[in-house]
């Protein structure tokens, strides 16, 4: 039955079992790989970089993580998204190793009338990871890489931050978390690296950095205990000291080794990008992106997020409801499962093994006439 009202579908089922292929509210891109999403707003919409996890072409990489070039998303809705194509490639830039498979978690920011693209790569002379930038005049591109890497960055994950002033700051991961002021040129460092002060012990890597009121927040995933969390620290100046607050998100109970955020202002909501191994379950090196919301305390700190598989974004009755992607499911009367174990993109199906069984699907619009 349909639950009348504008927020919520509820449908049950009595004594029968439902198998239907439904596309997915989380992970948000039903067709590809789309691990450390880089959420940006740039003219109105949403803009997600992010790499691309592939199977691996080369022995070496097979269990480990591999991808090979970038694509960049957009979205008007948090819904309905357009893949805008690869935008820089590891045999498009002059100074990658073209067969390394090494592009990372990327960023981009606008100044200046450009966009500018950081990544990390493997390069052509030398081991370990080097930054790059690739710089464009609209966010989805065409970028044009730079023939060497940033001097004075060895490290991966970069991220940006260009403050109210117009001052511009990269941070990265390499041996440490690392930070340092970007010249107005983008490309350049104009100060050295500092070692960011104030977070705990232990792995930690891909940091996320954003202001919000007059608080700097230093973010990143954190391995507590055996896989990574999300975790967060607070300063009053970009490069800190920073105090340490505490948890976005838990490890995830599947045991999928890694988490990789972005946190973004849109339309006057915050929400959270971050990914996770949903059609690759026996497979962790291949990821894929979600959003839920965050919210904040009055002072500040961030409310613990539980990541959901409904996500967000608003649903057309009109359209076919996703509800293997729930909000709320009837506990041990009814379950998800995959269509085709052997290739999980194909989607979810919905099992109800009861008379009663439920899932509810919150935030559907109705409009204003009736549903057929």
């Amino acid at each position: 039955m349909f639950k009348s009202g504008k927020k919520a579908v509820v449908l049950a089922l009595a004594g029968m079992m439902a198998q239907g292929s439904m596309s997915a509210q989380n992970p948000v891109i039903r067709n590809q790989f789309t691990a450390d999403p880089t959420a940006r707003v740039f003219n109105n919409k949403i803009y997600m970089y992010r790499s691309h996890d592939i199977p691996s072409p080369i022995e070496e990489l097979k269990e480990w993580f591999c991808m090979g070039d970038y694509h960049v998303f957009s979205s008007e809705n948090l819904t309905d998204w357009t893949d805008h194509g690869v935008i820089v490639s590891q045999t498009t830039v002059p100074w990658v190793n073209s067969k390394s498979y090494t592009m990372w978690a990327p960023d981009c920011v606008y100044k200046n009338g450009n966009y500018y693209f950081y990544f990390p790569a493997g390069p052509k002379d030398g081991k370990g990871f080097r930054v790059g930038v690739a710089i464009g005049q609209n966010p989805e591109g065409p970028f044009m890489p730079m023939r060497t890497p940033i001097e004075g960055i060895s490290g991966i994950d970069p991220c940006v931050l260009i403050d109210d002033d117009g001052s511009s700051y990269i941070y990265w991961s390499g041996m440490g978390m690392k930070g340092a002021k970007l010249n107005d040129d983008m490309v350049s460092l104009a100060s050295e690296p500092v070692n960011i002060e104030g977070l705990p012990e232990g792995f930690k890597e891909g940091p996320f950095v954003f202001k919000r009121g007059d608080k700097y927040y230093y973010t990143f995933p954190w391995v507590q205990d055996k896989t990574e969390t999300l975790a967060y620290a607070m300063g009053d100046s970009p490069l800190g000291p920073f105090e340490f607050k505490g948890l976005i998100m838990e490890q995830w109970p599947s045991q999928c080794w890694t988490n990789h955020h972005s946190i973004v202002e849109y339309n006057g909501q915050w929400y959270i990008f971050y990914h996770h191994n949903d059609y690759s379950p026996k497979f962790d090196k291949n990821r894929s992106a979600r959003i839920d919301s965050i919210s904040f305390n009055p002072d500040g700190t961030i409310v613990q997020v539980k990541p959901t598989l409904r996500g967000v974004g608003i649903t057309d009755a009109r359209t076919r409801i996703q509800v293997d992607r729930y909000s709320d499911i009837s506990p041990r009367t009814a379950s998800i499962d995959y269509l085709n174990p052997d290739n999980c993109f194909e989607g979810w199906k919905t099992i109800f093994k009861k008379r009663g069984a439920w899932v509810r699907y919150n935030t559907v619009d109705f409009g204003d006439k009736p549903v057929a």
